[in-house]
């Protein structure tokens, strides 16, 4: 059995990250992965979008024969608009972040260690840097570290959106961040193409399965040693 055949892709990892949408949270989903989330709210369910830039009550990604560009989130898509949706300064908005607000905060990564600490903004180490030359690559001159921080500092529960593995198959899920720090134990979930993990004060626990997937077909492509819930179960969505 082939472990590539049943990861899930980016929409249906986005699906499983709106199942943890409750009724009436302020949620902030940073870009790529996380902000496909925006998407797929379950129906009945009022879910109040929050972004850095100072924008709050938003919808969906707005597709491209309906953008308004000046309606944007902090990731530069194009949001749709809903009855209430408020603006505000980015001072504000970081108030909001900073004095507790933002109930959920769903973040990409680099890097996610076995105590929660999260890596997500940059590769290597600032020193190895050559900022004379202009790039404009994931793995970046000029790196940024945005609200990130704030968000994974402040916001009252972080989940973690992500590949399970490296294109190159190593683990993002790992004993120790090797990258630069964003937050220090600050995620409390990861959902990934291949496994839900909580990140508990005993450890990592595993807690759901993508279909075809055995706990050992887990094990082996995560660094730290996984606990299994007793109940544990495929993914549902």
């Amino acid at each position: 059995m082939s472990a590539e055949k049943f990861k899930l892709d980016e929409e249906t990892v986005a699906l499983r990250v709106a199942r943890e949408f409750e009724d009436g949270m302020v949620v902030n989903l940073g870009s790529g992965l996380p902000s496909l989330a925006s998407n797929l709210i379950p129906e009945g369910r009022e879910i109040f979008l929050h972004s850095e830039n100072g924008v709050l009550g938003f919808g969906q990604i707005a597709s491209t024969e309906e953008a308004d560009w000046d309606l944007f989130n902090a990731g530069l898509q194009p949001i749709t608009p809903l009855p209430g949706m408020s603006f505000f300064s980015h001072d504000e908005s970081f108030a909001m972040i900073r004095g507790g607000h933002i109930d959920l905060c769903v973040l990409g990564a680099l890097q996610v260690s076995e105590k929660g600490d999260l890596a997500n903004w940059m590769t290597g180490v600032l020193a190895d840097y050559d900022w004379d030359i202009v790039s404009c690559t994931r793995d970046a001159l000029h790196p940024a570290i945005g609200g990130a921080a704030d968000l994974a500092v402040a916001a009252k529960k972080v989940i973690v959106a992500m590949t399970h593995v490296t294109k190159n198959g190593e683990p993002k899920i790992v004993k120790r961040c090797t990258y630069e720090l964003t937050g220090v134990r600050c995620v409390s979930k990861i959902i990934t193409d291949v496994a839900v993990i909580d990140v508990t004060p005993q450890g990592l626990l595993l807690r759901e399965t993508a279909p075809g997937y055995t706990v050992e077909e887990v094990q082996e492509i995560t660094e730290p040693l996984l606990r299994v819930a007793p109940d544990l179960k495929e993914i549902e969505l």
